[in-house]
């Protein structure tokens, strides 16, 4: 697991330049999907502050498969996310300040087991999580379709309408192109739609299909617009 150093410390106030500094930690499923679209996205997003440098870590970049479940990944969020809230404590941080210490974890439903115990524990220790279901691909989708059905929890169902896949040895990295310009308020529209289709009641392994990673790109990157 990634630790932190003390130039990378959330509790940072001005770096160089005269800019407010904020350090986000993701620890993501995907070696490289994940990552890919957080470069794009960062890289073309419009900060909802642009006096606050956002600087985004990956966390497990380096991480073998096996730490890279669900439950795996939460739990190497928790244990960093309390070196940062001991850390924010020291320095006599406020709780309720927009420099408090985020650790975020990005995981699908896929097959994997253990989603509901790995939410409960994040949710414990105040570790955000940004869950697709079926997978990510879903988000990615969002960008340019409509999605009005279920998928039966097959991340294949969702890739093959991706107007991009043609076929799916490639489709784990994202190119630019793929994410239209201006979309994604549209991807975030769409998916509120397709959440508000299941009940707070709905455990996140039935809510087929759903998204929230919006949520990730408003709180954690700070972004607004791409």
């Amino acid at each position: 697991m990634a630790r932190t150093r003390g130039k990378d410390s959330l509790t940072s106030a001005k770096p160089k330049g005269g800019k407010r500094r904020r350090v986000v930690h993701v620890f993501t499923e995907g070696k490289v999907t994940e990552p890919e679209y957080i470069a794009i996205v960062r890289a073309r997003g419009v900060l909802k502050d642009p006096g606050v440098q956002v600087d985004v870590h990956i966390a497990n970049e380096s991480a073998a498969g096996s730490h890279r479940k669900p439950i795996k990944l939460v739990e190497d969020a928790v244990r960093l996310m309390r070196e940062e809230v001991r850390a924010a404590k020291r320095s006599k941080l406020d709780p309720e300040s927009e420099f408090w210490p985020q650790v975020w974890c990005l995981f699908d439903r896929d097959e994997h087991e253990q989603i509901e115990a790995a939410r409960k524990q994040a949710k414990e220790a105040g570790v955000r999580i940004a869950f697709s279901h079926p997978c990510f691909e879903l988000w990615r989708l969002l960008h340019v379709k409509t999605v009005d059905a279920q998928f039966g929890g097959a991340c294949g169902q969702v890739t093959a309408r991706l107007p991009f896949a043609k076929n799916t040895d490639n489709i784990k990295h994202v190119e630019s192109d793929q994410i239209p310009e201006n979309s994604f308020k549209l991807a975030k529209q769409r998916a509120q739609k397709i959440n508000s289709a299941h009940g707070e009641h709905v455990s996140w392994l039935h809510r087929d299909p759903y998204t929230d990673v919006f949520e990730f790109v408003e709180k954690g990157l700070g972004i607004t617009a791409y």
